[in-house]
């Protein structure tokens, strides 16, 4: 008899580069999903993704904090990587699937923290900036052009 059980797809990218694919469900082994391989990480996904007013809300991904983790973590938050999280409805006796997707989400990393045993990445969409939070982004020369650097500033 089959069981039937949730679990994540993680395709995780810079720019157009997919870096890494990750599953949370097959321990030790590699999974096909989309005719792509996913290899077993422990990891986490949480969060709702949309509510009944259409804001988007951020949803967090989880790792073990480890230095192999912290590593790339960091440049996903400091390069605003984009996380791509399928949740699926995983039968157990069939590794190599097909598994249903109930839902995707797709985020960038806007923010993260580490503990003593988790890396904890936010992600938010564009949705955001419906509600009360627009996506972050900080205002670089390589944006904007030159910025002023006193604040006497007229606009004629």
């Amino acid at each position: 008899m089959s069981q039937y059980a949730f679990g994540h797809a993680l395709r995780i990218t810079q720019g157009r580069n997919t870096k890494y694919r990750f599953q949370n469900f097959f321990i030790n082994q590699q999974i096909t999903h989309e005719s792509d391989n996913y290899t077993f990480v422990p990891f986490g996904f949480s969060g709702v993704t949309v509510n009944r007013t259409g804001d988007g809300l951020e949803a967090t991904v989880v790792f073990p904090n480890n230095e192999v983790s912290r590593a790339w973590g960091v440049n996903a938050i400091n390069q605003n990587w984009v996380m791509e999280v399928d949740v699926l409805i995983i039968d157990d006796d069939a590794k190599d699937g097909p598994h249903n997707i109930v839902h995707s989400y797709t985020g960038q990393v806007v923010g993260g923290q580490w503990d003593e045993v988790s890396l904890n990445l936010q992600l938010s969409t564009v949705l955001d900036a419906v509600g009360t939070d627009v996506p972050r982004r900080s205002l670089t020369k390589e944006l904007v052009g030159n910025l002023p650097i006193s604040n006497n500033v007229r606009l004629q």
